[in-house]
C-alpha cells in the first residue's frame, strides 16, 4: 500500500492553490474550478472545493478550514533557505521559526488560509538524513 495524496478541501480552491504554488515552487493542475493538484515525486496534494463533497456523499463529509489534527509536511532541501525565501510571506501565520527536532528533523511550520498547519522540514542528524535518503 502507498500513500499517493492528500486532500484538503476549502472554501476558496483558487486562493489556497495560489498559496501552495507560492511556497512549495509546484505548479498545479487545475482540472477543473473545484479541483487542482500539485504533484511531486512521492505523493499529491490535492485541494477540493467544497462543492466536490457531493460525490462523496453530501456537505457533511468533511468541513472545510476545520483542521485540528493533520499537519501537511514538506520534505525540502535545506529548510533555512525555504524559510528566508517564504517568511515574509507566511507572517503573520508562522507557527514556529526553524527548529532542530529530537526525532533529527530542522523544521518550521506555519499555516495555510485555511489555518491548516504546514511543515517544512529537512533531515539533520545523521538517522533522520538515512530515513529519508531514498525521498531527496
Amino acid at each position: 500500500m502507498n500513500l499517493i495524496s492528500i486532500r484538503i478541501i476549502t472554501t476558496d480552491v483558487k486562493k489556497l492553490v495560489k498559496f501552495y504554488e507560492q511556497v512549495t515552487g509546484i505548479a498545479a493542475i487545475q482540472y477543473t474550478d473545484d479541483f487542482a493538484e500539485l504533484q511531486t515525486p512521492s505523493a499529491t496534494l490535492a485541494i477540493g472545493s467544497t462543492k466536490t463533497l457531493q460525490f462523496f456523499g453530501g456537505d457533511e463529509i468533511a468541513k472545510a478550514a476545520q483542521n485540528q489534527t493533520a499537519i501537511i509536511e514538506f520534505l525540502v532541501k535545506d529548510v533555512d533557505d525555504e524559510y528566508s525565501r517564504i517568511a515574509q510571506s507566511i507572517q503573520p501565520d508562522m507557527v514556529q521559526k526553524p527548529t532542530t527536532m529530537p526525532w533529527g528533523n530542522k523544521s518550521f511550520l506555519f499555516r495555510d488560509p485555511d489555518g491548516n498547519l504546514v511543515n517544512f522540514f529537512t533531515p539533520v542528524t545523521p538517522e533522520a538524513i538515512k530515513k529519508f535518503a531514498s525521498n531527496s
